[in-house]
């Protein structure tokens, strides 16, 4: 391996113990291995949260058009998926998409792109962690009418116990993961094959109707949060093993699956329920285990909050190492890249799950307020649409323009001519889906989304401008792979990489 120092210069090729760079200083400690990262990624996509949060919204707004309206979204992200793979390979960073706009199109585009990243993970942890506090009522105390000070406490509960992974370091949040993963997929696998088997004497009409184009697209913007997750493992580069190998191939598999999952899933619910007790169903999963199996709602229960707690503390890792990112380049306050003993960006954390603690306290007990967040968490999938709407045209620059000043490419001269393709395909489809939001979306979310995303948005180019003379200049991860047990992780070549792509 050849990687080129920020100066242009080639520095010599070496391995590093984990936790430290390649001046021994402290780092994020390098302890995933990939079957890490696969459980990390399919776990964030958090496939039976996803369908209990979300469910409801899209039968009420497209009926069964919800399928074709998730597919219109699908191909784009799992396009995305291949372009965050090729992407890792060269420009490893626990700062990911922000990093890779820097790298490739510029530090101005860079800082915006940070704005809406904090944007689009931050306002995706109160949705989690409400629900979370729900469910597990729902479980422990079906028929109790809790009041709001329960409600909070059950939800900071939550919050605290995604905060214990977090803190301890990359394992444990491994480990953790590994066993609700585990639960999550014996139990999708369990009501997939059960839900098929009762198809005959379950199955309501199939009646798609007149296509609602409003709803559909809709649908299609909020189907950003059920689809994303899987790029966490970009995120967790600089903690992989092998940092230029392993990274993007976990996300690849957990877009595949997260489609895989949805294919099999919404078609089971929605050909076994009525659609009018799905419809705006807090929960249309219980409406669907309930016709599955009567009088045991526990069944379904258990998994969905194992998969919303997973999700709790995975979109909070997302965001944190970002923001570890952001400090390290002084973009914000410094002390957002300090480091506790376990090599964990432990300011970052503890803001970032405080944070969504008020937001969360302000929802429950300011009714005031409650409109307007509500308002703004179920915009979300905006800000997500237009996080992958901005990597899709990093990638399309970088295939255009930075791919062939690649050392590695002058030599061996190569091309991906499909991800081009489809990486302007996603920046085409997404930029639409962005467009029309602001045209169907308030019929969907309510009155005033529009204008709090436009206000939202231009703060971003404030964020940006205020921030000008603050950046330093891009930390650039040497990639090394780790030294684990005594053996140097270093299996198999990767590619050099030009720190200055593109300047």
């Amino acid at each position: 391996m050849t990687p080129v120092t920020p100066a242009g210069g080639v520095a010599a090729s070496r391995s590093v113990p984990p936790g430290q760079d390649g001046d021994g200083g402290a780092r994020l400690a390098q302890a995933f291995r990939l079957r890490d990262l696969v459980p990390l990624s399919v776990s964030s996509v958090g496939p039976m949260f996803s369908v209990a949060a979300t469910g409801g919204v899209m039968a009420a707004q497209a009926g069964w058009w919800t399928l074709p309206a998730i597919a219109i979204l699908a191909v784009p992200f799992i396009v995305s998926s291949f372009v965050f793979r090729l992407l890792n390979r060269h420009f490893p960073h626990s700062g990911a998409s922000y990093h890779w706009s820097a790298r490739i199109i510029g530090r101005g585009v860079s800082r915006y792109q940070a704005w809406i990243l904090i944007l689009a993970y931050f306002f995706s942890i109160p949705p989690i962690a409400i629900p979370a506090g729900s469910y597990t009522l729902a479980l422990v105390a079906p028929r109790y009418d809790a009041p709001p000070v329960v409600r909070m406490a059950v939800a900071l509960f939550w919050i605290l116990f995604a905060a214990v992974p977090l803190l301890l370091g990359s394992r444990p949040t491994a480990r953790i993961t590994q066993v609700f993963f585990t639960v999550e997929m014996v139990s999708l696998a369990a009501f997939g094959i059960f839900g098929a088997l009762s198809w005959h004497r379950l199955a309501v009409p199939i009646h798609f109707g007149a296509p609602p184009v409003g709803g559909i697209l809709v649908v299609a913007v909020v189907a950003a949060t059920i689809l994303d997750g899987w790029e966490i493992d970009s995120y967790a580069a600089e903690e992989s093993v092998r940092p230029r190998d392993d990274p993007g191939i976990g996300g690849i598999v957990g877009a595949i699956g997260a489609l895989l999952f949805y294919a099999i899933l919404y078609p089971l619910m929605l050909g076994e329920t009525p659609l009018a007790s799905l419809a705006g169903s807090v929960d249309p999963l219980a409406a669907w285990s309930h016709r599955l199996v009567p009088g045991a709602p526990w069944l379904m229960l258990v998994p969905v909050l194992l998969s919303t707690a997973g999700g709790l503390w995975l979109t909070s890792y997302i965001l944190t190492r970002a923001l570890y990112a952001m400090g390290r380049e002084s973009l914000i306050p410094e002390s957002f890249a300090r480091l506790n003993r376990h090599r964990v960006p432990h300011v970052a954390i503890v803001v970032t799950l405080a944070s969504a603690t008020v937001v969360v306290v302000l929802q429950l007990f300011v009714s005031s307020l409650s409109s307007f967040f509500d308002v703004v968490l179920s915009a979300a999938g905006f800000f997500l649409l237009a996080e992958f709407f901005l990597d899709s045209l990093t990638a399309a620059v970088f295939l255009t323009v930075g791919h062939r000043r690649l050392p590695d490419v002058q030599i061996n001269s190569h091309s991906h001519r499909l991800l081009l393709v489809g990486s302007i395909f996603s920046s085409v489809v997404m930029a639409a889906l962005l467009g029309t939001f602001f045209v169907y979306g308030p019929v969907a979310i309510g009155h005033g989304v529009d204008e709090t995303l436009a206000a939202l948005l231009g703060l971003g180019l404030a964020f940006a401008w205020w921030t000008k003379h603050r950046t330093a200049t891009p930390f650039v991860f040497a990639g090394g792979e780790a030294i684990v047990g005594g053996r140097v992780e270093d299996l198999a070549p990767a590619p050099a990489v030009d720190a200055q792509v593109a300047r």
